[in-house]
């Protein structure tokens, strides 16, 4: 059996064209995967170290320094780490994940950077609107927000986790801590998340700041627009944790585009 390691690099060598051939693949992916192959590589150049006395010569290659790349971000993803760990509050922190509904995944590819900015709005406002709701909690929570793209096999699926605190600050600057380990009711928290995103993609519309995707017209994606804001979105309110560790550490080993504090 062999022990050679097996690198994101290699995987990509092994299955990347025949997945590209198969898959609508966006832009912003095919450069990303463009630089992992080439990272190390003699695509991007190099240079000699070598021994004044000629005992030793070698080559280094140049570095993608590409985001996504493992190579290239190893030290930067821990250093993000570290920050976000300095963070945590001694609480309990909850996970709180939001999650797109695949029906807008053309409209979300037609515009990522601007869906991204939508996205993290939405989520942003509906906890603070509602734990700032003395009906629930009444005070401002601390929230660190990470967005993931992609499903575990490769499919487009925008979502974004949260590590939220077990209590606030309220108007006093006093601590409240969230009661009976129960932070919001779910239909609630989906309902406003909903009308909040869909309000602001609409506007995004209206406005000419979001693209249509190629070939549709205004008229069918309103329609859908209706049609979600009728639907069940996908929301989830995972159990209390004593710190919010183990959530950082998962969001940053698949954290691939930005992070929002509160």
């Amino acid at each position: 059996m062999s022990t050679e390691k097996l690198t994101l690099q290699t995987i990509l060598e092994l299955g990347y064209a025949a997945y590209e051939q198969s898959h609508a693949v966006p832009d912003h992916v095919r450069r990303a995967v463009w630089a992992l192959l080439a990272c190390r590589t003699a695509l991007l150049g190099g240079h000699v170290q070598a021994c004044p006395e000629g005992h030793i010569e070698r080559v280094w290659y140049n570095s993608c320094r590409h985001r996504m790349c493992p190579q290239c971000a190893w030290l930067q993803v821990e250093r993000w780490l570290a920050r976000q760990k300095a963070r945590l509050l001694a609480c309990e922190h909850y996970h709180v994940i939001f999650t797109v509904p695949h029906d807008l995944n053309d409209l979300w590819l037609a515009n990522v950077a601007v869906m991204t900015r939508l996205l993290f709005a939405s989520v942003h406002d509906t906890l603070l609107t509602l734990l700032g709701d003395p009906k629930y909690l009444g005070a401002t929570p601390g929230i660190i927000a990470t967005l993931h793209t992609w499903s575990q096999t490769l499919l487009l699926h925008p979502h974004i986790h949260c590590v939220v605190t077990g209590g606030g600050l309220n108007e006093s600057g006093q601590w409240v801590a969230v009661g009976n380990g129960y932070l919001l009711p779910m239909r609630v928290v989906r309902a406003l998340f909903r009308g909040k995103l869909l309000a602001a993609i609409r506007q995004g519309v209206v406005q000419g700041t979001l693209q249509l995707p190629a070939g549709q017209r205004r008229q069918p994606v309103e329609n859908l627009l209706n049609k979600l804001g009728r639907t069940k979105w996908n929301v989830h309110i995972r159990e209390r944790y004593p710190h919010g560790q183990g959530v950082l550490i998962y969001s940053f080993q698949e954290k691939d585009f930005l992070t929002i504090r509160a």
